[in-house]
């Protein structure tokens, strides 16, 4: 049985200091609230999280960072958290920059079993640094691990009882490959469908890689809201 009545249950046995997360979710869009939340009631502590970016100020998993339990985040953004800034700035916590493309790639790399891979993004930048370096085809490439992570938490719009899950729209960035690459992977959806529901041909993410379900509890929120003013003429 994948589907847990809350998300402390879901989550329970899989919880330690020290371990490394996989959250999936691009700012506020597709992020697991409802286990992020969980996390910050669990008190665990120096966590490594590989997510694109680390939420707002105090939200998402901008709640870990004014909590000080994340002693580390794998990310290629830092904007929109002014909280995220001011502890790196400040030395409080580490950060190791990856572009988007490469973090996303090292996800699925660590679920598809593949140790590493070479790319030419980042070459002659600092991402490049202590990495080895290759040439194919007469261009330099950098080599850059998977991740393999010992949670991954991810949100989803649908999914059924066996874990196979639909993304809506632009949520459907980093939240599979997160699920990918995690060890075990707990998954909070918007709405929980019986099997047989899905068509096939829809599933973004296959059951086999989501071990536990639960009901998402989280409100939807607007990181940036963007409106366009109508001149109406005399």
């Amino acid at each position: 049985m994948k589907v847990f009545a809350t998300a402390q249950e879901a989550l329970s046995g899989l919880l330690a200091d020290g371990m490394l997360i996989a959250a999936g979710g691009f700012g506020l869009c597709g992020i697991p609230e409802t286990l992020i939340d969980c996390l910050v009631e669990s008190g665990i502590r120096n966590l490594t999280i590989a997510s694109n970016n680390c939420g707002v100020d105090d939200v998402g998993l901008g709640r870990l960072l004014t909590t000080r339990q994340i002693r580390k985040m794998i990310s290629s953004y830092v904007g929109e958290n002014a909280e995220f800034m001011r502890q790196y700035l400040s030395g409080e916590i580490e950060i190791e920059f990856t572009p988007q493309g490469t973090l996303a790639e090292r996800m699925r790399a660590g679920g598809a079993g593949i140790a590493g891979f070479y790319t030419r993004t980042g070459v002659g930048t600092e991402v490049a640094v202590g990495k080895e370096h290759k040439d194919f085809d007469g261009r330099t490439h950098i080599l850059e691990r998977a991740i393999v992570a010992d949670l991954a938490i991810v949100k989803a719009w649908k999914v059924d009882p066996s874990g196979n899950a639909v993304f809506r729209k632009t949520a459907r960035n980093f939240n599979p490959p997160a699920a990918m690459c995690g060890k075990v992977c707990v998954l909070e959806a918007e709405e929980i469908v019986p099997l047989g529901a899905l068509d096939p041909d829809e599933v973004h993410l296959p059951g086999v890689y989501v071990h536990r379900i639960v009901q998402s509890r989280a409100e939807k929120r607007i990181e940036q809201r963007t409106v366009r003013v109508r001149e109406v003429g005399p």
